[in-house]
């Protein structure tokens, strides 16, 4: 892990047993497979990928909530896993998540809500705690004395606020954002990035935003991972992936963003549907559903390489399609 790193993620594979008998061996299910990311404070990284990738398992692996079956996390230079000091890693890293209705107490006000981590962690001052959490709730846009009502006197946008505010209370370092806005009126999740985007100026914060929606990614990162079937098939910055991508199924999202103006040129699709986990196809794993796929495609699987400066792609035919039309 390089000093400037806050996340390093190196070789991380998270597998569980499905299936199995007293006749029978468990099939595995390769949710993550292989991944490595890096991830510099203040730096926001992208990661996108249709349903079912692995890309909230990566996220519950950093959060130590998922042991790893190699590989590791080092978050913040401490490494994450079961010996770890759970409460130690929430100081560093907090995450949003996606349904702003499931994820906050119905019988607990906001201020309960918002209190309870400073407590878990040992702020118990009751002036103290008062006051984090005021100030807290004018970050994110609401008022103070909102703090005694219960979730469901909120709008939805106003309860991902709060589950914002309650990320953030603890002023951890790096959030994980798990399709903060999906669940959202699509009037209200311009004004949830834009939060976002304040929160990290002001805060210095790092993110890690997961979401299958490219259009969300374009706007928040700085790089960014496309993860498909439990591994990394592209990564770079986002002028390099939204304007250069190299990869069939990086280029097959991206044609799917619905811009009409921005992304006439992009026709290209991805056939069929992504394969089961538990049996992935030889060779390529997304061969099957490529257009450009050959048959060293099928027999062999490519390896994540450099193609250009901070630009790696997982692919056999990487250069031919830096000069095919999308």
């Amino acid at each position: 892990m390089a000093d400037t790193d806050l996340l390093a993620i190196e070789d991380l594979a998270v597998h569980f047993p499905v299936g199995g008998g007293m006749f029978s061996q468990p099939q595995m299910l390769r949710a993550v497979d292989g991944v490595s990311l890096r991830i510099r404070p203040g730096e926001s990284l992208g990661l996108v990928g249709e349903s079912g990738c692995g890309k909230s398992t990566l996220a519950l692996s950093i959060l130590g909530l998922v042991d790893p079956t190699r590989g590791r996390v080092v978050v913040d230079g401490t490494a994450v896993g079961t010996d770890t000091d759970r409460l130690a890693v929430a100081r560093t890293v907090q995450m949003v998540f996606q349904d702003p209705y499931a994820s906050l107490n119905p019988r607990q006000t906001v201020r309960r809500t918002l209190a309870a981590p400073l407590r878990l962690h040992g702020i118990t001052n009751s002036g103290e705690v008062a006051d984090r959490v005021a100030e807290m709730l004018r970050q994110v846009g609401l008022r103070p004395d909102q703090a005694d009502l219960y979730p469901h006197e909120f709008s939805g946008g106003q309860r991902q606020r709060i589950g914002i505010a309650r990320a953030l209370i603890l002023k951890p370092k790096l959030v994980i954002c798990d399709e903060p806005v999906s669940a959202l009126d699509v009037s209200i999740r311009a004004q949830i990035i834009n939060l976002l985007l304040e929160l990290q100026a002001e805060m210095g914060l790092s993110y890690l935003m997961i979401s299958h929606d490219l259009g969300v990614v374009e706007h928040m990162s700085d790089k960014v991972a496309v993860m498909y079937l439990g591994r990394i098939v592209e990564t770079g910055g986002w002028r390099e992936i939204f304007e250069r991508p190299r990869h069939p199924y990086t280029r097959a999202l991206i044609a799917a963003i619905p811009d009409p103006l921005t992304r006439a040129l992009g026709r290209e699709k991805a056939h069929g549907e992504v394969p089961s986990p538990l049996n992935p196809p030889p060779g390529c794993t997304f061969n099957p559903r490529c257009p450009h796929a050959i048959d060293k495609c099928r027999a062999s699987p490519p390896v994540l390489s450099p193609i250009e400066e901070g630009h790696l792609v997982s692919c056999w035919r990487a250069e031919e399609l830096s000069t095919v039309r999308a």
